[in-house]
């Protein structure tokens, strides 16, 4: 073969390199959900969603712990707080169902049901590449944390316990910051689906 043959099938190898490695870089920069190109490791971003992720469950699970803990001891056995007159009070209240006082004879069920989000969640994180996904699976991970502990330490036993609601508003159920913080978390997935955004960080168009 003569060096004119081999400088003519050059081109075409460097141009079957580029096209081989050209879709993997567009998969990795379509998997941060920001389109920034900065050449980040596909790694290197799963792992700052999976942090951001556990900053969120840990701070959604803090803020429940520590006021069912205050709520426990300073406000079971007395009388509500009114906080805004008579629309929202403050009322310690011993929850065996779900949240919002759903399903009062299921408590183990829906301790097996938490249990069973905090491992989903935990699957998912493997593969997340999205910020709003990862403070959405955050908040129903501290939630879901949050209301388990519950189930698991209070009284009448393990798996069975109640939990302590105290956010009482008229003419609605007593609910606390777990519950909150699953129903956020809960409403944030619909609007990213809705939104066509993928926990890994592509948007698909219906």
């Amino acid at each position: 073969m003569t060096e004119v043959e081999r400088a003519g099938e050059q081109p075409g190898e460097a141009q079957t390199e580029t096209e081989t490695t050209g879709p993997a870089d567009g998969r990795a920069e379509a998997g941060t959900g920001g389109g920034s190109g900065s050449g980040e490791r596909p790694a290197s971003r799963g792992r700052r969603r999976i942090a951001e992720l556990a900053i969120v469950a840990a701070v959604a699970y803090a803020l429940d712990l520590i006021t069912k803990i205050i709520v426990v001891d300073k406000l079971e056995g007395h009388d509500p707080i009114e906080v805004i007159g008579t629309w929202l009070r403050f009322q310690a209240v011993r929850n065996p169902g779900a949240a919002f006082g759903i399903g009062e004879a299921l408590t183990v069920v829906f301790t097996v049901i938490a249990a069973a989000v905090i491992v989903v969640i935990a699957r998912i994180a493997r593969k997340l590449y999205s910020t709003p996904w990862a403070v959405a699976l955050g908040l129903l991970l501290g939630g879901a944390l949050g209301n388990l502990t519950d189930r698991i330490f209070r009284s009448p036993g393990v798996f069975q316990g109640h939990v302590v609601d105290f956010i009482a508003p008229a003419h609605f159920a007593v609910f606390n910051l777990a519950d909150s913080a699953i129903v956020c978390g809960g409403v944030l997935i619909v609007l990213l689906s809705f939104r066509g955004l993928d926990p890994d960080g592509t948007v698909h168009r219906d």
